[in-house]
């Protein structure tokens, strides 16, 4: 967001752990060279606030230790509440001519004061509805939330070079392995612990995004309420676990409700961007995050939102030495990495 190619370690804070991801870029892609979770409690992170930055510091420095990690730069992200993505039309100028006036142009669109934020933006091109005017996406994220991620990992002994945000992060992974991919209009979707993040891809490019407050741990809540699980548990039974003394058709059930709910909220997002792109239809949907592993959950969103959806994988088109890791584990777990392996692709300077 705000930020020689010099490869940069990508870190993800999220509510239920820290992802690792270090990649090395050559000629011919990426290769793989570093991945690697650390779970955190759960009251360590919380509506994407760091409550404990304690426990998320110790988890880095595992993270960092354990895989033998070398550079100190690192790229990270943000998401939730305290980050406003608008995509606006203004008046065609240069870059330079919009870096002089967008203060003032983002005080119509952000809901805080311009002290409190940091200001990125990107210009997407001319309004097709108006030759006077071009379309912008603006980013807003809160200074203080913001400074809470930097202070972690300068806690941790890293030098963050690029903060993002989430939803980008997945767009950048998605647009860098996904290249040969011929669809006009894509969704992605990430299904993280704490909330759901949409974002349309437009040939390539971001003209929608949206937040649904419904996570995995609406799934753990749920569970834990129905059937008087600790969070341990719940999460096992979530990813097709069992326990003994619980009926799993029972718990078959209670999932399947929970993703139900889920898929709605999911189409009520993508119901308002046809509303608004009366002539934009999304060709299919990527998932990821730690909920895309949930039992049934490619065939409920399939069958609900009545078009193609897949797990996005961002190694499948990686170089991954069957030597240093073991495939099939990286292709169970890649879901919860894709905003991690996105960051890493990410370099000193960066814009969105």
């Amino acid at each position: 967001m705000f930020g020689s190619r010099k490869d940069i370690v990508g870190i993800d804070i999220g509510a239920s752990s820290v992802k690792l991801v270090q990649l090395q870029e050559s000629k011919n892609g990426f290769q793989l060279k570093g991945l690697d979770r650390e779970p955190l409690p759960p009251e360590a992170v919380v509506d994407d606030s760091i409550m404990d930055s304690s426990v998320v510091v110790s988890a880095i420095r595992d993270l960092i230790s354990r895989n033998n990690i070398k550079s100190q730069d690192v790229a990270s992200s943000v998401s939730g509440h305290s980050v406003i993505i608008r995509k606006i039309s203004l008046p065609l100028m240069t870059e330079d001519e919009l870096d002089k006036s967008i203060q003032w142009e983002a005080e119509q669109y952000i809901p805080f004061e311009m002290s409190e934020v940091f200001l990125d933006y990107h210009i997407l091109g001319p309004d097709q509805n108006d030759q006077g005017q071009m379309e912008v996406v603006l980013v807003a994220a809160k200074k203080d939330f913001v400074d809470e991620y930097i202070s972690v990992l300068k806690e941790s002994g890293l030098n963050p070079v690029v903060m993002d945000i989430d939803c980008f992060a997945i767009e950048n992974i998605y647009c860098s392995v996904y290249d040969d991919e011929t669809f006009n209009v894509v969704g992605l979707v990430d299904m993280g612990a704490s909330g759901v993040q949409i974002n349309i891809l437009k040939e390539s490019v971001s003209v929608f995004t949206r937040d649904i407050q419904f996570g995995g741990n609406s799934y753990n809540e749920e569970l834990q309420k129905r059937f008087g699980l600790n969070s341990q548990d719940a999460e096992n039974i979530k990813l097709g676990g069992t326990l003994p003394d619980i009926d799993p058709s029972l718990v078959t059930v209670a999932i399947q409700e929970i993703t139900d709910n889920l898929v709605q909220e999911i189409r009520r997002s993508l119901d308002f961007f046809s509303a608004t792109f009366a002539d934009e239809r999304i060709q299919k949907i990527y998932i990821t995050g730690g909920v895309a592993l949930t039992d049934n959950i490619l065939n409920s969103l399939s069958s609900g939102l009545d078009m193609p959806v897949e797990v996005l994988d961002p190694f499948s088109r990686m170089s991954v030495s069957e030597k240093d890791f073991d495939l099939d584990y990286v292709k169970t777990v890649a879901p919860f990495f894709s905003v991690a392996a996105g960051l890493a692709t990410r370099k000193v300077g960066d814009k969105l």
